[in-house]
């Protein structure tokens, strides 16, 4: 008998669905755990030893469930508390961080482009995303925290007047960018809107499609199984988390 997949996927709130996302379209697991610890978000806003003490906790309900995994798609988690979570899981627990700067680098953007991070308040100081970008060989490089963004999402607000007016306030004075790291699993539910903001169309990176790539690449074999069994928890209010699943994922 073929050996049944599970995969845990973890964030602060609703953001990590977009994880969630690309890894029921590419069917490499039976079942995905989701947990959303929605009593606590957002994590971007909290210092390094929270955010690790938080994520610690997350890791002790997944360890429940037997999983072959765990994916982090919370970018500050990534970018604070992943040693600590490898460190105390007996699976393999990945961040969202490095597959999203490998992503860039497989873009084939010229190294002169413009580069904009937008991230969280925790992930934009830890400087990850900035480290790797120019390691990656990039230098016109630009990160923001929209701190807003997170909160909208959670309410829902894909679109609309909230949402333009909270995109105004922070993306005015930001030239047009070659490439947009949406580097908060929150970020790509409005990508289209960010999109929609600037005139060109920039080349967008988010954690759900480059974790999915990294999977592939660590032997993961995509479209196994039909269909995939998602089971959904939250800290708080899980009938939200499972409403804006359902509106995302469309299941």
């Amino acid at each position: 008998m073929k050996k049944l997949l599970r995969i845990g996927i973890f964030d602060s709130g609703a953001g990590g669905l977009t994880v969630v996302k690309s890894i029921l379209e590419h069917r490499f697991f039976d079942e995905i755990v989701y947990y959303g610890d929605t009593a606590r978000v957002p994590y971007g806003t909290k210092d390094p030893a929270t955010i690790t003490r938080y994520a610690l906790e997350a890791l002790e309900f997944f360890k429940n469930f037997d999983l072959d995994l765990l994916v982090t798609a919370c970018n500050s988690v990534s970018a604070h508390a992943l040693p600590e979570m490898r460190a105390n899981a007996d699976f393999p627990v990945y961040g969202v961080i490095d597959p999203g700067i490998r992503a860039l680098r497989n873009s084939g953007l010229d190294p002169s482009a413009r580069i904009l991070i937008l991230g969280t308040r925790a992930t934009v100081q830890s400087g990850r995303y900035q480290q790797g970008i120019e390691a990656a060989g990039y230098s016109n490089i630009e990160a923001v925290s929209p701190s807003l963004f997170v909160p909208v999402v959670e309410e829902g607000l894909f679109e609309g007047p909230v949402l333009k007016s909270v995109m105004e306030h922070y993306f005015k004075d930001i030239e047009t960018p070659d490439a947009v790291i949406l580097g908060c699993t929150h970020f790509p539910l409005i990508a289209d809107a960010i999109r929609d903001y600037f005139p060109n169309a920039p080349l967008m990176i988010h954690s759900g499609e480059a974790i999915a790539e990294h999977l592939q690449e660590e032997g993961y074999t995509p479209h196994r199984v039909e269909k995939s069994d998602l089971k959904i928890f939250a800290s708080e209010n899980p009938d939200n988390l499972k409403a804006i699943a359902k509106k995302w994922l469309q299941q």
